[in-house]
Parts: C-alpha cells; structure tokens; sequence
C-alpha cells in the first residue's frame, strides 16, 4: 500500500525535529510551533493572508479539544483555594497524623495520601493541601524534609499525574493526538504506571534509608508556602462545620467514582461528573463559609482558579494546535490538500517508515520512552506528551499494533520527567513547601525515576 509522501509531510518532520532539538536545550517551543502551523498552511494553500489566519484558527481548535480540560483544573482549584481559607484541608488530613508514628510510616503515608488527593485535585493543590499539616508531623516521626517533599513529589507529580485516571487531562491529550480513545489509553497505562510507581518508589525509599542511617540527611523544613491569602480564617467556619464538609467532600467524590464505574463514564463523560461535583462543593463551601458575601467570593475564587489553569496550558495550546495538524486538525484547520489516499500526516509517516525500516516493538518502546523523557525538558510534562502521542501513532500504525501502549508509555516517560520530578524547576511546589532546594531534589529523584523507566520500558516491550 503505497502512500505519497509530500512537501507537507517532511515540513512536518522537519518541525518535530526542531521542536525536540529545542526542547533538549530547554527552550521554549510556542514560537517554532506557531511558525511550523504557518509554514504547512502557506505551503498547502499559497495563500498568506489565509495562512495567517490560519494560525489563529488553530488556537481555536486546540482551545476547543483541550477546554474541557482547562476547565476541570480551573475549578479544582477554585474549590482548593476555599478548602484552604475555611481550613477543611486541615480537619481532612488530620486523621492521618495519628498514624505516622516513624519515618516508614510517614514516607508511605504522606506519599499513599498525596497520590490518593492528587487523583482528584491534581499534584499542585495536593501539595498545599497536606504540606502545611503533614510536613511537621512526619519531622517529628524522623523523616527529613528531603524526605517528605520526596514522597508527595514521586506518588503526586509522579504516579497521579502520569496516569491521571480520574480527571484525565493528560490521557485526553496523548489520546487525541494519537487518534485512539481515551479509554484506551488509560487501560494500557495501567501496568505500566503500577511498574513505573512501584519500582521508582522503592528504589527511592532504599536510598533515602541508606542516606539516614548514614546521617547525612538533615531533619529541617518549614512550611513557607502558604500566602497570605490562602492562611486559615478561624471565623469563616467553626470546627462542627469544618468536620462536616471534610467528611461530605471526600464522600461526594467516591460517589462520583462509583458512578463512573456503573454508568461506565470515561473521558469527558468522568470530566463533566467531577466538574459538577465541584462546582457545587465550591457553591455550598462559599455560602456557608462567605454568607451574604458568597455570591461574590464564588466569582472570585473561580477567577483565581481559571487565572492559573490557563497560566498552566498557555504555553501548550500553540503546542498542541500544531500537533493536531499530524492527525484530523489538518482538515479541519487546514482543508483539504493532503494527497487523496492519505490517512493524516502521522500516520502516512508510519506507513512509510513501515516500508523501508523493519521496527521492532522493543525499538518503539526504546523511542517513545526517549522522546517522552526529552519533550519532558522543558519542565511542563504537559506540552509534550502531544508529540509521545503523535510519535506512538506513527510506530502503531507501522507495527500495526500496540498504539495504546506506546502512547502510555510517552505519557509515563514525559511526564515523571518534566511534570516535576527531575526537571528543577518543575519541583518547585514540593521543594518550597518542604523548605528545600530542588536541585537537590531533582538530583535525589534522579537514578530512581531513570532506574523506573527503564523496567517499565522493558516491561512495555514484552506487552506489545
């Protein structure tokens, strides 16, 4: 089956390699993906005044694909800000302070629960929401600050984020570029992100044992990330109220998981689900909390909260758009002038990769779990797994098989890297809350999450 490869296609890769070449010297990739969108579109139509707008266009499309998942973190966030002015965040931890009695019990509690919260409210609010309580408990139980901003960094930024089975942005952005469900994606994930989490949080936990009993660690640390305008009002909620909710939350949320087991909900279907939820939690918590000013305060923490989803996927909606070209965007943004029997852009490069270069699973496995670790340098995790998608597509179609997990393996890989827990300044929110460098961290994360990724990939290998 032959497949014509044009002018559009080999800009396109053209582009990918300049993006990754960019990516590894950890520079910023917008300005190359917007020039790349105006070149295939000038080139496709020869039209410059369309090709400009052109560009615009696909910053709607992408905006469009990825707002469901913008919104989700927005409101999120939204409802952990008011969680931590009423002081909820605290009553709904404190439990677990009673069962953090030494430095075992505190790494795997602290990291268990962070991986649990981060599931539902994402690794950045988790951290707020137990740093400030579980920090000083787990240095009373002997675990180094090092120590505890270790475990909310690899079972938060790490585990959760990477499998994101609950919220599901990042499956919802590697599934779209690869052109397969999001159901798809995350069932392949699941082996791969037990094996990645398992052996990376072992491994680390080892090492950090040694370290101590070495006494080369030292017991330090100090919540400092807290703002002023996220500090505890006593007088918005007393402690009956702030007992109630910490047990409503948490209920209405495993409900919302339930219900995504019966009606089988997936995706935007599970999206929407907790969305409502939230929004509804961060409706009572403000006119309970707030009173006759809650109307207002429920304007102004959604305003909060949308301010920092779209600080977050700014810089991954110009990414994104030109990486929808590689798939159906092209038509849609675009139209119609890739040659009649193509497939998309990625999957005619597949198809043609296919005939001149025998592949292996063992060589896509390798590939995508270095393409996930490189597009993961620039310290978002998020921009780049759009490419892991992309490029697990094209070695898919070339082996005819395993899109899915090739896909998950790009997700893992790009994420552990750049969504916080080796890029430096990824760490920041674990590292600040814990009082620590996160150089430092990042350089104790290191041989274990590289140690993880290697038998994971040697795990997908043996899956495909």
């Amino acid at each position: 089956m032959g497949v014509e490869l044009t002018a559009l296609h080999w800009i396109y890769v053209v582009f990918i390699v300049l993006i990754i070449g960019f990516m590894v010297k950890r520079r910023d990739t917008s300005l190359i993906c917007i020039i790349g969108i105006f070149v295939l579109a000038i080139v496709a139509t020869g039209d410059f005044t369309s090709s400009i707008s052109k560009v615009f266009n696909s910053f709607v499309f992408a905006i469009t694909e990825l707002l469901s998942t913008i919104l989700i973190i927005s409101i999120i966030v939204a409802m952990s800000r008011i969680l931590m002015k009423t002081g909820i965040n605290e009553v709904m931890v404190a439990p677990f302070t009673k069962i953090i009695k030494n430095p075992t019990l505190a790494y795997w509690t602290i990291g268990i629960l962070m991986m649990i919260i981060s599931w539902f409210f994402w690794p950045s609010p988790a951290v707020a929401l137990l740093g400030a309580v579980l920090l000083p408990v787990a240095i009373r139980a002997g675990l180094p600050a090092l120590g505890v901003a270790m475990a909310m960094n690899l079972f938060g930024h790490g585990i959760a984020l990477s499998s994101d089975f609950v919220i599901q942005g990042a499956p919802k952005l590697t599934a779209d570029a690869a052109g397969i469900p999001v159901s798809d994606v995350i069932s392949a994930s699941i082996p791969l992100v037990i094996v990645m989490g398992v052996v990376t949080t072992i491994v680390a936990f080892i090492f950090l044992r040694r370290d101590m009993k070495r006494g080369s660690l030292e017991m330090v640390g100090t919540f400092e990330g807290e703002t002023n305008a996220d500090k505890v009002n006593e007088t918005l909620l007393t402690l009956g109220q702030r007992k109630f909710f910490a047990f409503l939350i948490p209920i209405a949320f495993a409900l919302d998981v339930v219900a995504m087991s019966l009606f089988n909900l997936s995706g935007g279907d599970a999206t929407a689900l907790i969305g409502g939820t939230t929004v509804f939690i961060l409706i009572l918590l403000a006119l309970f909390a707030h009173k006759n000013d809650g109307l207002e305060k429920t304007t102004s923490y959604l305003i909060e909260g949308f301010q920092f989803g779209f600080k977050v996927f700014g810089p991954v909606i110009p990414i994104a758009a030109f990486f929808y070209l590689g798939d159906s965007g092209f038509l849609t943004i675009i139209g119609e002038y890739l040659p009649t029997n193509s497939h998309g852009i990625v999957n005619d490069l597949g198809i043609a990769l296919a005939s001149v270069v025998p592949l292996t699973a063992e060589v896509a496995a390798v590939t995508l779990t270095g393409v996930g670790a490189i597009t993961g340098l620039d310290g978002s995790g998020f921009s780049g797994i759009t490419l892991a998608g992309s490029i697990a597509n094209l070695f898919g179609s070339a082996l005819g098989e395993g899109i899915a997990t090739l896909t998950a393996l790009g997700q893992i890989a790009a994420i552990w890297v750049g969504g916080g827990t080796l890029v430096p300044w990824a760490l920041i929110p674990a590292a600040a809350i814990c009082n620590v460098s996160p150089f430092e961290l990042a350089r104790r994360n290191l041989l274990p999450v590289v140690i993880g990724l290697i038998v994971t990939t040697i795990v997908a290998m043996f899956i495909l």
